[in-house]
């Protein structure tokens, strides 16, 4: 069975790989220097910090689920790439791969939008990722779900050529972050299985950016931020032509120390949110209902 979930993935965002930095840039083609100018200031507006890492295939924005200015981020990243006609496509870790709102007219309804997508309110509140979406819809631009079906993740969880899909020492790194994310509740027959799925997911976002693209436009990624770890997650799966910028959005101070050097190429920093005990929820989660 697959416990739940969002707030274990919340809790192991800071994956720390310093492992891979070298490896970082292996199976896609990167942005070899990135500008530090005043484009990447905290207060610098998106549409300038998303102008800075132009031109890209493909820009991955990694999220925690539960920031409410990274959903901000991602419609106004949204609204930068649509406004420039440089946004070839929305894919999202939100919805499964198959769902698009391509048949969709850019008038079409929140309603139309969200039952395009089989939209899941219970897993990814709309209230939080609706603006974006339709931001893409309005713009005429197609959103589409990237994820693997979880029709497909019993069988992912038995495929062992999922095994081969990184190197021996990130696929290690992603069975610690499988462990961490569950709150090393899951018992370890289940570690190389759940890390299957992971590898599934990642391979099945980077197929949807594949098919997403346009020559001279931007495919933008919305996923969770260890999605986007360019050693461990969709970038590994995606061809080497297949120029791409990764961001991740970090709810944190400042002064607070940041994810390894090489795991992402921008880290896009936003207020601390209050401390949670992301573990406590999902032991309370997993723990068995009483009967009624």
């Amino acid at each position: 069975m697959l416990l739940p979930h969002r707030p274990a993935r919340a809790s192991w965002l800071p994956l720390l790989l310093p492992l891979f930095a070298a490896a970082a840039l292996a199976g896609c083609s990167a942005l070899s220097s990135l500008s530090a100018s005043g484009a990447d200031a905290p207060d610098a507006p998106i549409a300038r910090r998303v102008a800075a890492l132009q031109p890209v295939d493909a820009l991955l924005l990694g999220e925690q689920h539960d920031a409410s200015e990274h959903h901000v981020i991602e419609r106004e990243t949204v609204e930068a790439l649509a406004a420039r006609g440089h946004l070839a496509a929305l894919a999202l870790e939100m919805a499964e791969e198959g769902r698009s709102t391509a048949q969709l007219a850019s008038t079409a309804t929140e309603a139309q939008v969200q039952a395009a997508l089989d939209w899941s309110d219970k897993a990814w509140p709309w209230a939080s990722y609706g603006p974006a979406v339709m931001a893409a819809v309005r713009a005429g631009v197609p959103v589409v779900g990237a994820n693997l079906p979880r029709s497909r993740m019993k069988n992912a969880m038995a495929d062992v050529s999922l095994d081969v899909q990184l190197n021996g020492e990130a696929f290690t790194a992603q069975q610690d972050a499988v462990r961490d994310g569950h709150c090393r509740m899951l018992p370890e027959s289940q570690i190389v299985p759940m890390t299957r799925i992971q590898v599934g997911r990642d391979r099945a976002m980077a197929q949807a950016i594949v098919k997403a693209r346009k020559p001279g436009q931007t495919v933008l990624l919305i996923a969770g931020a260890g999605h986007v770890v360019r050693a461990l997650g969709v970038p590994q799966h995606l061809p080497d032509d297949v120029k791409i910028a990764t961001v991740r959005l970090l709810a944190a101070p400042a002064s607070a120390a940041g994810p390894e050097t090489g795991d992402y190429d921008r880290i896009w920093r936003t207020p601390p949110l209050p401390e949670k005990d992301y573990c406590a929820e999902f032991k309370r989660q997993a723990r068995p209902q009483p009967k009624t």
